[in-house]
């Protein structure tokens, strides 16, 4: 399946006014293409980690749409991060290396805006919205809270929090939207209630010391909240999954599992809680049970590092995408296999899975009858001015039988020599 879909792609030049810059690749408008969780599929929508492409693919429909920025793409819009808007999932926040945090419609197919978030080094590291704000983490662990407002000019945040240098996840509560959780490296577990203090509800302690007592060190990266609990779940650099219980009175991991040898760089939680899925740099994606910390089953296909991975909220399904620049969609239930695959042409960096439930029960549109050029059409009527040539009529072997007689050869006598 070719990754651009049929038609013509559209391109969108991210500017001051993104709403004028809506132009196709011959500089006609065109109309806005429907890619909304409406449209009878799960909308995927992945980044690279290179340029600043956004990528909606449809799998249902066999199509998918590029949203890019005209002329040579520029490391500066490179995106980081990426997360539904508070609106019910009809709005996606993108936030690029330069930072800013574009909003793009989906129901509309177009950027609404912008927003310039300064403040820290390094890029976003984590993009949540909550009560009509917006909440950005970056690298070196400035935590900041912006009010509601559209405009593209930099305003003092309503709230700054430090949480500690060498981020590699920011991750929002579902449930609570106001609590966050970062880590990193050398950067312990912590997690945060943005209308409270300024200190963090809960520290995580780092575990004992292994068998040489040696330190052992720390890196989260990914941080993910466990439905109907107060546990977060956490995946490390060097291939560890860890839960943490802030009820529980030790600060320590209350379960602790091993996978594989590469560190883990991904992880989503499966549409019942009580295992996780995590993908490591060289491409391996295994399946965790978080109660009893024993491994369910792998996935295969992956060929480079895993930078993105979700499941569905309530389907047997698995969107992972990374380096190896392919779109893949696994289900996760027996008999466990590859339900669709979609090579996108870059290197990607994170996806989002849209939540609709009946997507594979919606019968795919009829293709569209096939257009014939005015080249093909003046070359058929060419052929079809035309008059047949007359069939030639094949010569009488029996009248033309004695006409050229046949030569017989001499039988050569046996012992005789050839002169």
């Amino acid at each position: 399946m070719d990754a651009r879909g049929p038609g013509t792609s559209l391109l969108f030049e991210f500017g001051s006014d993104p709403e004028s810059s809506y132009r196709l690749e011959d500089g006609t408008r065109p109309i806005p293409v429907q890619i909304s969780p409406c449209s009878g599929a799960p909308v995927l929508v992945t980044v690279t980690g290179f340029a600043c492409p956004l990528k909606g693919v449809n799998l249902r429909r066999k199509q998918a749409a590029n949203f890019t920025a005209a002329g040579q793409p520029r490391r500066e819009e490179a995106v980081s991060a990426l997360c539904w808007g508070a609106d019910g999932g009809a709005q996606i926040l993108m936030g690029c290396a330069d930072r800013t945090v574009r909003h793009f419609s989906i129901e509309e197919g177009r950027f609404r805006g912008q927003r310039h978030c300064p403040g820290g080094e390094g890029t976003f590291r984590g993009l949540a919205q909550a009560d009509g704000t917006l909440i950005t983490c970056v690298d070196s662990g400035v935590l900041r809270v912006w009010g509601d407002n559209d405009k593209e000019t930099s305003s003092d945040p309503v709230l700054e929090l430090r949480v500690g240098p060498g981020v590699c996840r920011m991750r929002q509560d579902p449930a609570q939207p106001h609590v966050v959780a970062t880590g990193g490296k050398e950067n312990a577990l912590k997690v945060w209630d943005l209308q409270g203090s300024e200190e963090p509800v809960f520290r995580a302690k780092n575990v004992r010391n292994d068998w040489l007592d040696l330190r052992v060190p720390i890196w989260d990266q990914d941080i993910q909240f466990l439905p109907e609990s107060r546990k977060l779940v956490t995946c490390t650099g060097y291939h560890q999954v860890r839960v943490y219980d802030p009820a529980s009175p030790q600060r320590r991991p209350v379960l602790e599992a091993t996978y594989g040898e590469y560190p883990l760089t991904a992880m989503t939680l499966t549409p019942g809680g009580n295992s996780v899925i995590v993908g490591n740099t060289h491409g391996q994606l295994a399946e965790i049970d978080l109660r009893q910390g024993r491994l369910l089953g792998c996935l295969k296909g992956l060929a480079g590092s895993v930078r993105g991975l979700q499941c569905h909220p309530s389907k047997p399904l698995l969107a992972s995408c990374g380096l190896d620049r392919i779109l893949r969609v696994h289900r996760i239930q027996n008999p466990r296999g590859l339900e669709h695959k979609v090579y996108l042409k870059s290197q990607l960096n994170c996806l989002l899975l849209s939540g609709r439930d009946n997507w594979e029960d919606e019968p795919p549109e009829p293709p569209e009858p096939a257009k014939l050029s005015s080249e093909d059409t003046e070359a058929d009527e060419l052929w079809a001015s035309l008059e047949a040539a007359a069939k030639r009529q094949r010569p009488d072997l029996e009248q033309t039988s004695g006409v050229f007689p046949t030569r017989r050869r001499k039988k050569k006598r046996p012992g005789s020599a050839s002169p």
